[in-house]
């Protein structure tokens, strides 16, 4: 297979199988959306130029035009495969969306085009993170938004996790890491517009089996190594600090 980044990481089977299967698009995808639109503190931009960075397979679609209703829809990875794939799903949905094979690092796409920039769970494949971040900047219009959920070093670098997916690991970062990365890169954000999801799914090492059997407590907020973050970060417009 040839990519369109010389850093990608390629998926496992397990990995690419599950990226279509019930439970990523309904217990991740869909539960990352909402949570990312309840982080709002201010209304959403009308019809919006909205960028899916890492867009996959397309699962995606139908639950950012239900929630943010863009004007003009974005796919970009660097998977020639998952492109195609992606294409099929906007078809299946009745939706016109653009294709763009480019790296993350790399983004295709002019300064100040983009009013929401969403990037689930596709920041800890990325090797050039700082590069992809700046990028995300530059492509966002002064006053867009960032749409960041990501999974954290505590649930990557887990034995299950590494058995069944392949990620970079040298790169992995806790959710302190990540929102601190993303305010050094000049966005805005307060500690309203962070959640931390503790989702069954998301917990390190069993997947939250031992809780559901009642065999252990779920750790409150704050005595726990976080495994998932949400973040809605702002670009400043000029001029405004």
């Amino acid at each position: 297979m040839s990519y369109l980044s010389d850093n990608y990481v390629e998926e496992t089977r397990f990995g690419f199988w599950f990226l279509r299967s019930h439970t990523w698009q309904h217990h991740v995808l869909r539960v990352a959306i909402n949570d990312l639109r309840d982080l709002f503190r201010a209304p959403l931009p009308d019809n919006p130029v909205l960028l899916d960075a890492g867009c996959g397979q397309g699962k995606s679609f139908q639950y950012l035009r239900q929630t943010f209703a863009p004007r003009r829809l974005i796919g970009l990875d660097a998977d020639p495969h998952s492109l195609n794939l992606s294409g099929e799903e906007a078809a299946r949905q009745g939706m016109d969306v653009e294709m763009i094979g480019s790296d993350c690092a790399s983004i295709k796409v002019p300064d100040a085009s983009v009013d929401l920039l969403f990037c689930h769970q596709t920041f800890h494949h990325l090797v050039e993170q700082d590069q992809a971040l700046a990028e995300f900047y530059r492509v966002l219009k002064p006053g867009g938004y960032l749409l960041f959920a990501e999974s954290t070093e505590a649930y990557i670098d887990t034995w299950v996790i590494r058995w069944l997916f392949r990620h970079p690991m040298h790169v992995q970062k806790s959710a302190a890491g990540y929102l601190e990365m993303i305010r050094r890169q000049g966005f805005e954000f307060g500690p309203q517009n962070v959640s931390y999801p503790y989702l069954w799914w998301s917990r390190a090492k069993d997947f939250g089996l031992l809780e559901r059997f009642g065999l252990r407590q779920p750790k409150p907020f704050g005595q726990r190594e976080e495994t998932l973050v949400n973040v809605v970060a702002r670009k400043p417009v000029e001029g405004c600090a």
